[in-house]
Order: C-alpha cells, then structure tokens, then sequence
C-alpha cells in the first residue's frame, strides 16, 4: 500500500531558521501536541513525516519526504528508496543545542550489515537522557527570549566601558604628565593589546557556535576546564567588585554636588554608602526585569555621554573668560600645543606608571562577548561590535589628548594673589625674578594701576607665563591645570553640568554592564558543574534564562565592597584579573594554532598565532607595570584553582587544544623515538600482559603496573574468540573507552588493547606482533600461571604451552605469575557482599580464554571455545549495557581491591633464583621492583647455582662484584650447590602423580598426533634430567624462599619437539605450587644490564 505523506510541516532546523509557514499545526482542539504533531499522527507513532524547508535548503531538497522512524531515516535520494541520508545539519548538532526534534543519519550498522542480521523492532537508546530532554524542554522557551545585534549588544556596550570614567576625570592629568606625543603612545598600545587580543577572540569566536559565558566558554572549550575553571571564577568575582568600583565613583560625584550645594546627609563617607547601595539596588531591579531593559538603559547612558563629549568639544572653540585663563584653559594656541607636546613628568610618576593609571580604560572590549548567549550571532556580532568600539574608542582618546593638549596648561595658578602695597608688589617682582629666573619688572607684570584709598593696587597681566606661574598662586601652589585640576573637562564645556550627566553615565553604564556580565559568565561555570555544589546559581528564569540567583550573588559581593568604601587597594587586582582572561584567550589562540588539529577552522582568518603569542605576553607585562605583587597574586590564584580542577577531573570533554597537543606531542615523539638506535643502558621492560578484561584478573594488572608505572609501556591484551561475526559486536563495546576509566581510576598507567580472532593462540600472536607503534612495542609477554591446566580441555592446555613458544619465536621475554590460588572469594560469598553476581574468573592464574559459557550457548559445540571471557557481562534476562556491566563490576571490585596481594605494600624479601643468563632481565625486573614505593621495604637475595662445593667461596665473590658492576645492591647471595642433588622420592612420586592421566598409552592405541598434548615414554626418559632438577628446585626453594614476598625464577625453555605441553606445564606447576607469589621470567637472551658507562 503506497504511504500518504502527511500534510503537516514541521521544522528541524534552529529556531534562526524558522518561517512562519513552518510552525506546527494545531489539532482539533487548537492545541499542538508536544512533538509537534497532530492528534491523529500521534496515534502512529512509529513513522511521521517531516518536509525541509525550501528556503533553507533549496528547491532541490523541498520535494523531498523524510520519513522518520523510530530507529532511522529514510530519505527518496534521486529518486531511490534508500537508508542513506543527505547531509543535514542536524547530523552534526549537540544534542543540547536541539530546539526541534532531531534528524539522525544511519549508523554504519544499518548501511552495512546484512538486513535479516537487524532487528526492525529493536528499541533504540532515546536521543536525549531525561536531564538532558529537560535541557532541551528549556530551549525550546528560547524562541521567545530577546536577541541583541552586534550594536545594541556589542558596540554599545563596549564603548561604554571603554570610555568610562577615564575620559572625563584621568585623561587630562595623563596628557599633563606624559604629554600629548607619549599620551598618545599610552592610548596606541593599549590599543595594540586590545586589538590583538580581539584577533585571537575573534578567531576563537568563528570556530564553531558560542554559547552563554562570553571569556570562560571560549577559554573553557579552547583551553580545558582547568584553564576556564579559574578564568571563569576570577572573571566573574571581578565584574562583581567591579559594580561596587563604578557605583562608588557614582556616588562621589553626586557626594560632591551635595557638598557645593552644603546638602550632606551625615557625613562624607557615609553619603556615599548610602548613595552606593540605593545605586546598586536599583541596577540588580533593571537587571532582574529582563536584557532588554537593561539594554534601553544602556542607550539611554549612551546618548548622554556622546551629549557630553560634544559639549567638551563645543567648550574648546568657545574663547575663554577670565575665570578658565586663570584656571588654564587658553583656548587653541601655538605655544600652548608646543609646551604640551613633550613629557614633564613630576611626583615621582614615569611613562610605565602613567600608563598603569590609563590601561584599566581599555578592559572593556569584553563587555559584547560576556553576554555571548543573548547575541543573535555571536560568531560575528562579536568581532564586528568590539574592533568598531576599539576603532571608535581609540581615535576618541587620541583626539580628546589633543584638544586637551592644544588648548590648556599643564599648570595653571587659579585667581591670582591680591596686593595692596606697593611694597609687596615690589617684593613679588624680585621673588619671581629669583624663583624663575626671568627678567621680571613691575612693567612686565602691572598692565594697570588703580588707586584704592590713595594706594595703587597692581593687576596681573594674563600672559602665558603669568597663568602658569605658581608662585603667583595662593601658598605659591598651583592646584589648576592639566596635571592637578580632574574635573578640568569640566571647566572647558559649553554646559558644565552636561559632563557631571556624562561621568554620572559612564560610571553607570559600567557598573550596569559589569552587574549583568558577573551573572551570566558564573551562570555557564555552574551549568558545567566544574565545581561542587554550585548548581544552585545556574537556574534561569524565562526565555532569556536570566541568571537571577547569581544576579543577587553579584549584588552581594558588590554591596559588600560599597559598605568598606575605600577601593584603591582593589582597583589593581581588578585590572590584573581582566588581563588574565586577556591573555589567555591569546594562548588560546595560539596553542590552537600550533596544535593544528583538523578541527580548527575559524572563519576569521586575519589572525596570526605568533602575534596572538606576543599578545599573551604584553598582557603578562601589563600586570607587572601596573603592580607586580597583584600580578603575583592573580597567577597564584589561577595557579590554585587549575590545581584543584585538574585533580577534581571534572566529568567534560570539549575538545581542547590541550587534548590536540597530547597527541601531537605524543605523535611526535614517537617519530623521534623511532628514529632512535636501541642502547642495553636505555633498555625498559615494556609489558603485553594477557589479562583478558582488566577487572577479571587484578592482581595481575596491579602487579605489572607496579613493575612499569611511570618507566615502561604496558599494554593489557584482551582476546575474543569466535568467528568475526560473532565477535564484532563485542570487539565495538569494548573499544569504548570505559575499560580505559577502569584503568584510570586505580590510576594504572596502562593501554587496553582487544583483538579478535578464530582461537587464543591467533588472538596472542596477533597481539605480539601488532600491539604498540614504532619502538613503543612490548618485548616482554607476560601471563597468568593456568591453574587449571589439568582439568580444562587439553585443547586449552596445548594452545596455552604454544603461545609460549610463539613468544619466544617473536623475540619476547616470557614472564608467568602465579599467586595464591583462589584469592577472591567464592561466586556465592562474594554476592552476599556486593550488589549482583560478579563474574569469578580464575584472576590470579592463566587468562583462562574459556571461562563459563553463555547462558544461551548450551548447544554450541564441545569442542568450540565459548567467549564468555573476552564478556564480563552478567547473562540476564533484561538488556544491560557494557558501561553497567563495567560500573558493576568497578563497584564489586572496589570492595575486593584492598584485599589484592600487589595491593599492599610488601615487607620481608624479593628472593632470585637467577639460574641460568638470560640477558640479565630475571635480575633486572626485581631490582626495578625494589626502587618502586610498594615493594621498597623488600630486601634483594639472591640465589645461584654453583659448580663445585670446593669453590663456594669464589664463585659467591664472582657473583657479588658482577651485582657490584651492574650497581645493584642486594641483602644476601646464595650459592646453591646441591641444585644436582638427586630429589627425594617422596617429591618424584608427588610429580609423577602430578603428569598421570597426561602420558600417551601407546599400548592402548594412542598416538602423538592424535594427543599431541600427552608426553611420551621417549619424552620423560630425554627430559628425566631436567625433570629432576626442576623437582629439586621445588624442594630447595621450600627450604629458602618459604617466606618470601616474592619470588622471581628463571622460567624453563621448552625446545620444540621434544617437550609436550603437559610436561611443561608439570614443570611450571611443580615449581609454583604451594609458594608464595612467584613469577617465572626468562628473557630473549639479549643483555639488558651493562656495566659500562
């Protein structure tokens, strides 16, 4: 039957991408259903239909259908029915960005394997978790929030912040002191730390979606949550002190205006607490109401400040009255412009200190970046809004320099001194004379007389040198002028009053902008859950997600510094801090860069990563210039914080360049260390241990661990037998990386590696040649003792004693361990200690490749291996996940790992039985055992076999200068001369029962072909040597190494067909049975010890 395509629409892409015609229909009842459908197609929920939008996508795609399943898509390609899927953007969306029901492209599964191996009814995992539903519920109210442009969001709020303050009451004493040419200079690199700074922004930015938290996400998602963690906690304490700065400064000026008025409340101080707290009130009130609110606000401010700087302007080209000559405001002249052109420094002041004072006016270009979540387009609002502030900003302060410069003093005497003797005017002339140097007469200072009561009164000629002579001032101080006169800006207006309205607006902008960025950058740090119990202060509320729990945070902190009043102490950290965030977003960039990860493709593309580079270490000279010790207190606080997050490992992957250099420096110097010539004094044990699933054999794992941590590769190998498809499904779990969390958490330094293969033999030797990349290669193989060797399937047994030989044939050291047999508890006492059934593996002893059988693999066949051990899974009825079946098995284990022998430090000896030279590896691994923390309470003996009883003495000598040689001291040395000692028959008939049931009945019809595991009557008779020496080994090391912590033993060499598999495996059993911990290691006959230097 031919499927009716549904005539509702519904969208898939962002909410940006939405047309009216797009919404979802309403059902009957004009309600639309939760996914979007109508009554009638919720009642088929297995199949709806969607339509992609045509001014999206093109004409080529509108007639296509998409029909939605509840396990795939399904789209007619060019004309084809067909699993595969067109590129969507939605194929490449995080599933928390979805504002829409997502389209999912088909797994490689679906394309590849055969139809009939796949179930059409099988439940697929939901998209999103419930947390995550509930995320993506809230997004969905984001189609009403309020967007900003890159003006009202960015542009404006940046000049705001960079004008400030700064303009109207500092910039006039910077042009005094420096002068307009350094003046200048002042303003062009702080230009040049701003503009490269935005470069490296800019290309952060554009290098894929920005979210809410403006420097902390893009520090965060560029350089790790270490990095952003402590950006983001100091970003946001400093916007929050940074209200309680702007609102004192507010409150000052309005102090003032109601001390000239004699309008005070109490006092001073307390004026300006009460002042400041009403102020900061009424900004967290325009906050909480919504962004765009506080964005009208912001214009609001924005005009009265460009209102401001026209009335400065105007004022220049007014000519000046008495009372600005006086003061020092002489309009444009020549010589006014060339005396300010040059620095005159005073009070100790210098270039660096000067442009300390300026540089906290250029902190503001990220005002547009930290309210990124409420941009339309952040990827290019951002730049286009902070280079135009910058561009704006800095041609407004260069020209304020040099209207300021042209036209007033640096110094200037205010009203002049009034005399009324002759006598004292006489007394001036000659005090002028002297203190200037100037030919001064009572000509060139009286342009009049008077006479007062018959006393002529002198009056001051306003002359340039006149006006900046301050021994004509009161107390000869002058206190107008360039250098001591703030408020001279002021003073020069066309309209005095207008430039309070404009300091009033800028101080209110800022603190208004820095109220709003605080909440929002710790809001996206407590949606990250970096830190502990924070999550409180990420909720929002409505469409906009306003931040309103951490908007009374801000208010707190702010009102707190308003209540101690004095902020001067603070304003240097402050700045110190926005430079840190500077700074690192130009390491950002930079490191991004020089990790050349594929996934680095910013859009922007006028950046340079030398230049971001140089741009991190001008904002680090920054900080020093404008106060060392508050510079050493910020890289102390970042320090502390990037301490703590790097050993909280908060649960989060974003990709972060420190990830794309780890392996860039890891690719790297594999390339270098290939191209490395091997040295014996270089030689490092690198480890293929045969575990199988890690968790299943502990001991194992820990032991090896404790051998090659932090020195030497070790690589845990997993086999899966089976034909390649059976096995592949679990080949895919497990290359997940839960085993490697497994391993991270016992903090063993390790590698998993699984492989799958017909039988164990092929799946070891695959292992041995494949594992590892260039001179990272194992060169020792090392297994677990099979305990089991006499009751298993002697198939086991015979594969087991092959991949010995394969080892040796692959150049590999062998080592065997063998431990305590049965050292976890019994299926049934350890489930009465722990959550489920855990899956009881002989985990001390061969990586047993048959384990127990599936629950369902009852008719598989006898002699078909079954690969219950490559599965740890717990066979139920219900569907468990590999990553439950990890977490159960960490959480069963967890209660067993402190019972685990290589657990625990080690006291008593590490006994050798160094036997026969094998390159020297059956000492060295002891000796590295030793230096390791766990095993450093070991003492080293040492056990040889001698030659002659006669020459005991100097074969002991021999034996401790070769140690002394090889550095390598040791607590004792035996020299066992009796190793030829024929064994007592007691221990010959304990072995001969040991190997009955494995000697071919050759009288009973038996051949070797058929057993090839069996030993022959020729066999024992060839080995009887061997075999007695390995019985009195065993009775020796009875008598000496009982009570040792461990013991390491020259392992025996089997030689290719002359030993079975069952008399090997005799061997290694009479050796190992009933002794403590003891590791059987024979290396590949190459030294790897030397005493040459």
């Amino acid at each position: 039957m031919e499927k009716v395509p549904s005539q509702h629409r519904f969208h898939v892409a962002k909410v940006e991408f939405v047309t009216e015609g797009d919404k979802p229909k309403e059902n009957g009842d004009g309600q639309s259903l939760p996914n979007g459908s109508t009554g009638a197609e919720a009642e088929d929920a297995s199949s709806i239909s969607f339509s992609i939008p045509n001014d999206t996508y093109g004409g080529t795609y509108g007639h296509n259908q998409n029909s939605y399943t509840a396990y795939g898509t399904h789209l007619k390609t060019f004309g084809k029915n067909t699993t595969e899927a067109l590129p969507h953007v939605d194929h490449y969306r995080n599933l928390l960005s979805a504002t829409s029901p997502l389209k999912s492209r088909p797994t490689l599964a679906e394309l590849h394997e055969e139809k009939d191996d796949i179930d059409r009814h099988r439940q697929r995992e939901p998209l999103l978790s419930d947390t995550e539903a509930a995320a993506q519920d809230q997004a969905k109210l984001t189609e009403s929030a309020v967007k900003f442009g890159w003006i009202k969001g960015v542009l404006v709020r940046c000049l705001l912040n960079i004008w400030g303050v700064m303009l109207f009451l500092r910039l006039s004493w910077v042009v005094g002191q420096a002068g307009m040419g350094l003046a200048t200079l002042v303003v062009l690199l702080a230009t040049a730390v701003t503009v490269i700074t935005s470069l490296s922004m800019s290309a952060i930015c554009t290098n894929g979606t920005v979210k809410g938290g403006g420097a902390y996400y893009m520090i965060s998602r560029s350089l790790g949550p270490e990095y952003g963690g402590a950006i983001g906690v100091i970003f946001s304490i400093a916007n929050a002190v940074a209200v309680s700065m702007y609102v004192v400064g507010f409150a000052e000026t309005i102090r003032d205006l109601l001390k000239a008025h004699d309008a005070l409340m109490t006092d001073e101080v307390n004026d300006i607490r009460i002042i400041g707290c009403i102020t900061i009130t009424v900004l967290l009130a325009i906050a909480i109401i919504g962004m765009e609110w506080e964005a009208r606000a912001q214009l609001v401010l924005m005009v009265v400040l460009l209102i401001a700087m026209v009335d400065f302007f105007i004022g220049t080209v007014i000519p000046p009255n008495e009372m600005k000559l006086e003061r020092g405001f002489t309009g444009y002249r020549g010589d006014v412009f060339v005396s300010n052109l040059g620095p005159k420094f005073r009070d100790g002041e210098n270039f660096f200190s000067v442009f300390s004072i300026f540089f906290p006016a250029a902190t503001g270009i990220l005002a547009g970046a930290n309210i990124s979540g409420d941009l339309k387009n952040p990827q290019k609002d951002i730049p286009k809004g902070t280079f135009l502030a910058i561009a704006i900003s800095s041609f407004s302060y260069i020209a304020f320099i040099w209207l300021l410069g042209s036209t007033i003093l640096r110094e200037a005497t205010g009203p002049f001194v009034s005399m009324t003797t002759l006598d004292a005017f006489e007394n001036l002339t000659s005090t002028v004379s002297m203190t200037t140097s100037l030919p001064m007469t009572t000509a060139s200072i009286m342009a009049a007389s008077s006479t007062e009561g018959g006393v002529p009164v002198p009056k001051i000629d306003l002359n340039l040198d006149n006006l900046s002579n301050c021994s004509l001032a009161p107390g000869n101080i002058c206190k107008f002028g360039l250098v001591h006169d703030y408020q001279v800006m002021e003073m020069v207006s066309a309209f005095g009053p207008l430039i309070t309205a404009g300091i009033v607006s800028a101080t209110l902008s800022s603190a208004l902008a820095s109220l709003v960025s605080a909440p929002k950058v710790f809001q996206a740090l407590c949606k990250d859950q970096i830190f502990p119990k924070v999550e409180f202060f990420a909720k929002g509320y409505g469409p906009s997600e306003n931040p309103r729990r951490a908007y009374f945070l801000a208010y707190g902190i702010g009102l707190a510094f308003i209540l101690i009043g004095d902020l001067n102490a603070i304003a240097p950290i402050i700045s110190n801090f926005f430079l840190m965030a500077y700074m690192l977003i130009n390491y950002s960039c930079f490191d991004n860069s020089i990790a050349k990860s594929p996934g680095w493709r910013p859009s922007f593309v006028y950046y340079n990563r030398w230049l971001s580079l140089i741009g991190a270490l001008l904002c680090v000279t920054v900080m020093f210039i404008i106060n060392w010790w508050t510079a050493l207190l910020t890289f102390a606080v970042i320090g502390a914080i990037f301490v703590y997050v790097h050993y909280r490992k908060p649960d989060v992957n974003w990709g972060s360049s420190q990830q794309a250099n780890v392996y860039r420096n890891a690719l790297n110097s594999a390339l270098k260390l290939s191209q490395t010539e091997d040295h014996v004094k270089n030689f490092r044990p690198q480890v293929l241990v045969l575990t199988g699933f890690p968790c299943n054999r502990p001991d194992l794992v820990y032991f090896v661990n404790g051998l090659t941590k932090k020195i030497s590769l070790m690589i845990c190998g997993h086999i899966i037998e089976g034909s390649h498809s059976d096995t592949l499904k679990d080949y895919r779990r497990y290359k997940r990386g839960y085993v490697n969390r497994w391993l991270s958490k016992r903090h063993i330094k390790a590698f998993y590696s699984v492989t799958t293969a017909p039988d164990y033999r092929l799946g070891a030797k695959s292992l041995m040649q494949n594992a590892g990349i260039g001179k990272l290669k194992p060169n020792i193989l090392m297994m677990g003792f099979k305990s089991t060797w006499q009751s298993d399937k002697p198939e086991t047994l015979d594969t087991y004693f092959n991949v010995i030989h394969d080892a040796f044939d692959c150049d590999y050291g062998v080592g065997v361990l063998r431990t305590r047999e049965r050292l976890f508890m019994e299926e049934e006492e350890m489930n009465e200690e722990v959550d489920g059934p855990l899956p009881l593996d002989d985990e001390n002893n061969y990586d047993d490749h048959v384990n127990r059988k599936h629950a369902n693999e009852d008719d598989s066949p006898p002699n078909t291996p079954s690969r219950r051990d490559s599965t740890p899974e717990v066979e139920t009825h219900e569907m468990v996940t590999p990553e439950e079946t990890a977490l159960s098995y960490a959480r069963s284990l967890s209660k067993v790992d402190a019972s685990l022998y290589f657990n625990k430090k080690q006291k008593g000896t590490i006994d050798v039985w160094w036997l026969f030279d094998d390159g020297g590896l059956t000492l060295l691994l002891p000796y590295i055992l030793q230096t390791k923390a766990q095993w450093k309470n070991c003492g080293l003996r040492v056990f040889t076999a001698g030659t002659k009883r006669g020459e005991l003495v100097r074969e002991q000598k021999q034996m401790a200068q070769l140690l002394s040689k090889f550095r390598i001291e040791c607590q004792d040395i035996k020299i066992m001369t009796d190793v030829g000692k024929q064994p007592m028959e007691k221990s010959k008939a304990e072995f001969m029962e040991l190997i009955q049931g494995n000697i071919l009945d050759e009288d009973g019809g038996e051949t070797a072909e058929e057993f090839p595991w069996k030993t022959t009557e020729d066999q024992m008779l060839l080995l009887k040597e061997k075999t007695n020496r390995h019985i009195r080994l065993r009775e020796l090391m009875l008598e000496h190494s009982k009570n040792a912590s461990l013991i390491v033993m020259t392992l025996p060499v089997p030689r290719k067909g002359t030993c079975s598999s069952s008399l090997y495996m005799a061997w290694l059993d009479t050796l190992t049975r009933d002794m403590p911990p003891i590791l059987l290691l024979r290396g590949n006959q190459q030294s790897v010890l030397t005493f040459y230097s």
